[in-house]
């Protein structure tokens, strides 16, 4: 039985190539922005090999407290993965991710649940009955993460010849763009002028939303300097209102999990006109008295106060 364990332990192992930007096939013309971006995806890795070899709750959270204060989300993000895969392999045992969520992961809930996303993306999985098992708000991440996987681990398809997958419909469309648009962040090297194109190339009414995880992916994630983010703003052009909601979740998210950082706090001043605080502050006061509507979902709701917040600045 531990010999069976250990091979299926091992046959989850992703190798750390996969987040190599000479792998990827991704857009190339910033080393600085290419190392950090990659160093991303390896704490991503790292957290999520972390949670599979399942030696215990405690044991995990030591290790991912390991981590640079910085980086840290990325690996509780790809822990939420691991939990979440663990628990559909082994249905005996399903309770991992509602006790990484109960406990130490709940302060990094917003990418747990992105995690979570690239396990129905991997399996394929249908969505309605994940969601219906997430929180009702902020459950909706997970298929941002949806979104954010087919972008990185197929972008030909999902970029370049803008497909979606069967199992993505009704208001999930709009949040697998938020994650698509965050993934153009890295696919595109983190170079304002390709994404630009990218999202061009894409129908009009899926530019708000990828604009919006544009914004996020540039204020979570970082890796580029005071200038690129300023063109950053100049090239959204009428979706700037979208870009500083995306950045003001990065902000909350980081605020958080108190794992603060420079470049989300020089993003949220260039992009929202306000501290990095303030902008989650924002976050905290639209999502106020929000309750379930047969018209609209919740998180919908909850993003268009955002935006509504920085339209007024525009």
């Amino acid at each position: 039985m531990k010999l069976l364990q250990q091979l299926l332990k091992e046959s989850l192992k992703i190798s750390p190539t996969e987040t190599n930007f000479d792998r990827r096939g991704f857009y190339k013309n910033n080393s600085q922005s290419e190392k950090h971006l990659e160093t991303v995806g390896q704490t991503f890795l790292l957290g999520y090999h972390a949670a599979i070899k399942d030696e215990g709750l405690k044991t995990l959270e030591f290790e991912l407290n390991q981590v640079e204060l910085e980086l840290r989300g990325f690996a509780f993000e790809g822990a939420g993965m691991g939990l979440a895969l663990l628990d559909i392999i082994t249905p005996w045992n399903k309770k991992r991710l509602q006790l990484y969520l109960e406990g130490f992961g709940s302060s990094h809930i917003y990418m747990v649940y992105v995690g979570v996303g690239w396990v129905l993306a991997r399996l394929n999985r249908g969505i309605e009955k994940a969601l219906q098992q997430l929180d009702p708000l902020l459950g909706w991440l997970a298929i941002d993460g949806y979104g954010f996987h087919q972008g990185y681990f197929h972008w030909p398809q999902s970029i370049e010849n803008q497909q979606v997958p069967k199992a993505i419909s009704g208001y999930a469309y709009r949040v697998f763009d938020q994650g698509l648009g965050r993934s153009l962040w890295f696919v595109k090297g983190a170079d304002i002028d390709q994404i630009c194109e990218a999202i061009t190339n894409f129908s009009q009414k899926r530019h708000a939303d990828l604009w919006s995880g544009v914004g996020l992916a540039c204020a979570y994630a970082g890796g580029v300097d005071v200038w690129a983010i300023k063109s950053l703003r100049e090239v959204a052009k009428s979706y700037q209102p979208q870009l500083a909601q995306g950045a003001a979740f990065a902000a909350k998210a980081r605020q958080r999990a108190r794992n603060p950082a420079k470049h989300t706090e020089l993003a949220c001043e260039i992009l929202c006109g306000l501290s990095a605080a303030s902008a989650a502050e924002i976050t905290d006061a639209a999502k106020a008295q929000i309750f379930p509507n047969s018209s609209e979902p919740m998180y919908e709701v909850w993003r268009s106060r955002i935006q509504a917040q920085f339209t007024q600045e525009v």
